[in-house]
C-alpha cells in the first residue's frame, strides 16, 4: 500500500510540473510608477510587455548616490547609449536583491547587457547574462527575436549566490567580457559561460560584439546595482 501511494504522489507532482511552469510563466507584471530617471540613460520593455499595455513607465530605474536602482513593473532592458564596449573590453555591476523574491513569486534574473546595436529598435540586438537569486543564471540574447545561450531557463551554477529564503539578501557580482575571440559571463568570480563571437554573431543574433552596454530587469524585481562600469578586461 505504501508504495501505491507514493507512486501515486510522485506521479501527481509530475504532472504538476507543467502547470507550476505555466503559472510562473503567467505572472503579471505589476506597474511600478518611476521610468527612467538616470540622466543619460534609456529603457525599453520587453514585445510581451509592451502588448499587454506596459511601457518605460511601468518600470523605475533611479540613481542612489553613486549608484542604480531598479524596481520593475515590466521585463525591460536599460542602456546608455554613450557607453559603448568596442574590441576588448568588460562591463561589471555588482547586483543586490535586498529582498529576495519582494515583488514575486518566484526568482527572476537581473544582470548585465553588452554588444547592443540598433537599440530601441524593432531590429535591436545585444546579449545579456543575468542571475537569479536561487543559485541558477541565464546567457539570452535579443537578435531581434530571443535566442538561448544556455537554454530556456538557463541553468544552475555553484557560484552563484543563494538566498537563505524569501525576504533575506543576496548579492552576485556579473561581469561580461569580449576577449579575442571569447565572449564571457562571469559571476561571483567564476566563469560561468563562454562562447566564440561565431556563436553570438550571425543572422537572428548579434550584429557584432560591439555595441552599448546596459542592465537588464525581469519583470517585479528590484535590485540595487553598485559600481557599473565599462573598460578593458
Amino acid at each position: 500500500m505504501k508504495r501505491l501511494v507514493h507512486g501515486a504522489a510522485t506521479m501527481l507532482a509530475i504532472a504538476l510540473i507543467p502547470q507550476l511552469a505555466s503559472a510562473q510563466d503567467t505572472e503579471k507584471s505589476i506597474a511600478v510608477k518611476g521610468g527612467v530617471e538616470v540622466k543619460g540613460w534609456m529603457g525599453k520593455v520587453d514585445d510581451k510587455e509592451a502588448k499587454a499595455g506596459l511601457t518605460e513607465n511601468d518600470a523605475k530605474f533611479f540613481a542612489m548616490g553613486k549608484d542604480l536602482h531598479a524596481t520593475t513593473g515590466p521585463a525591460i532592458t536599460y542602456w546608455n547609449p554613450s557607453m559603448q564596449g568596442k574590441g576588448d573590453y568588460v562591463v561589471k555591476a555588482t547586483f543586490t536583491e535586498r529582498e529576495y523574491m519582494g515583488l514575486n513569486n518566484h526568482p527572476h534574473p537581473y544582470g548585465l547587457v553588452m554588444a547592443g546595436n540598433d537599440m530601441g529598435t524593432p531590429t535591436a540586438s545585444y546579449l545579456y547574462c543575468a542571475a537569479y537569486g536561487n543559485g541558477n543564471f541565464i546567457v539570452r540574447g535579443f537578435g531581434p527575436a530571443p535566442f538561448q545561450m544556455n537554454g530556456p531557463r538557463g541553468g544552475a551554477d555553484p557560484a552563484v549566490s543563494k538566498a537563505e529564503a524569501k525576504g533575506k539578501p543576496v548579492t552576485q557580482e556579473i561581469a561580461m567580457a569580449v576577449k579575442g575571440d571569447k565572449v564571457s559571463c562571469s559571476i561571483n568570480g567564476k566563469e560561468v559561460a563562454s562562447y566564440s563571437k561565431s556563436e553570438v554573431i550571425g543572422a537572428g543574433k548579434l550584429k557584432s560584439t560591439d555595441g552599448v552596454v546596459g542592465v537588464r530587469m525581469g519583470h517585479n524585481t528590484d535590485a540595487h546595482i553598485a559600481g557599473f562600469s565599462l573598460g578593458k578586461p
